[in-house]
């Protein structure tokens, strides 16, 4: 079997982080933060130990980083926490169901509204187009970091400068970004960053990051049990405790942690590299046959890690189960990201998604192509 879908989430996972799981699962078995004696406060140190690495991988306060389900669920919290009442969004018209879904919701709830920003090749045109759209209603942007269909990166630390010149808060969706790219609270002027666990940073899956700078006071979607502040009715101001409601997944965040140390260890620029340089070796083998359509047409360092494509006349969804019987794990379809397909023209077939891995070898990607070309056609 050869899995190239890494953009759905990483696989297979380093051996380090499958170690430190089944570690925190036999050794870490109490709840952290919620008693005094020794296991307690040896899962909550052992927990604190991941949620550093976290903070200092992105540039952010400890304390600012709460672990959470998934990147939806940060996305969620961070949305629908800094949108209020007649006030505005603008995302771009290449975002995850994630990002659009909740803002829609939101605006809905709060008499709101948002605008769609039309991307261009151009970064500075892009720019440009978000911000048009901003009023004095605006409280946020939200972008992705990089699509999850064509792996356009967005000029998202632009982005976080026209927001800090703006007074407005700059929410990231780096799911496909978290691990491949550099990104810095600080450096890039993000407000807030919503990440998976379980892609880039190689985590296991039921893993997420909410990190913020702590400039932007959020709502809460979910209020309970933090193991502190528990003589009070209302739910704790501070972070993380404000968003980690409940027992949060123990073995999952330290493992998370172990995952975070395997990316530093790498290299983000050195797996960016091996990752991009097997895009392009695809890329460039399938530009050759000339009924394969190419999502983006021309794959150069603008373009994260992965990309898309379709064989004329063929639906995704056929060709990525036909590529599943010969053994390549590819997804086809929409991948949750309408907006992207409308702007692609591939709302109605999706597409077919190309994603390796740090993991993913020369050698498998010449045996993908060379199924590739040896697909029946209509």
């Amino acid at each position: 079997m050869v899995y190239l879908d890494n953009a759905a989430t990483t696989y297979p996972k380093p051996s380090s982080v499958i170690a430190k799981s089944s570690y925190a699962m036999i050794n870490y078995g109490a709840n952290p933060g919620r008693a005094g004696h020794r296991l307690s406060l040896a899962t909550a140190e052992a927990v604190f130990g991941a949620r550093q690495k976290c903070a200092e991988f992105f540039g952010a306060e400890v304390e600012n980083v709460c672990f959470v389900s998934n990147c939806t669920l940060a996305l969620n919290i961070a949305i629908k926490g800094v949108m209020s009442e007649g006030s505005h969004i603008i995302t771009s018209d290449m975002e995850h169901n994630a990002v659009i879904r909740p803002i829609n919701a939101a605006a809905g709830e709060n008499s709101g509204t948002f605008s769609i920003a039309v991307t261009d090749s151009s970064d500075e045109k892009t720019v440009k187009a978000f911000e048009r759209l901003i009023t004095p209603k605006t409280k946020a942007i939200v972008c992705t970091v990089a699509s999850n269909v064509t792996g356009k990166i967005m000029p998202f630390a632009s982005l976080g400068k026209l927001c800090k010149e703006k007074g407005i808060c700059f929410i990231v969706d780096a799911a496909q970004g978290a691990g491949v790219l550099p990104l810095n609270l600080k450096r890039d002027n993000i407000n807030i960053i919503c990440a998976a666990g379980h892609k880039g940073l190689y985590g296991p899956m039921g893993t997420g990051l909410l990190i913020t700078d702590g400039k932007y006071r959020l709502k809460t979607l979910i209020e309970g049990g933090t193991g502190s502040a528990s003589r009070e009715i209302e739910q704790p101001e501070f972070l993380p405790d404000r968003f980690e409601s409940g027992t949060i997944n123990t073995p999952g965040a330290i493992a998370l942690g172990a995952g975070v140390d395997y990316v530093r260890q790498k290299g983000v620029d050195v797996i960016l590299n091996h990752e991009w340089t097997l895009c392009k070796y695809a890329h460039e083998a399938l530009k050759k046959q000339p009924d394969i359509e190419l999502y983006p047409s021309d794959y150069t360092k603008d373009y994260a890690p992965l990309f898309s494509f379709n064989i004329k006349g063929k639906g995704s969804e056929e060709t990525a189960l036909t590529l599943s019987n010969l053994g390549f794990c590819l997804r086809g379809g929409l991948h949750c990201a309408f907006l992207a397909h409308t702007k692609l023209g591939t709302l109605e077939t999706g597409t077919v998604r190309f994603a390796p891995s740090i993991f993913t070898t020369k050698n498998e990607v010449t045996a993908f192509i060379r199924a590739m070309d040896k697909l029946p056609r209509n």
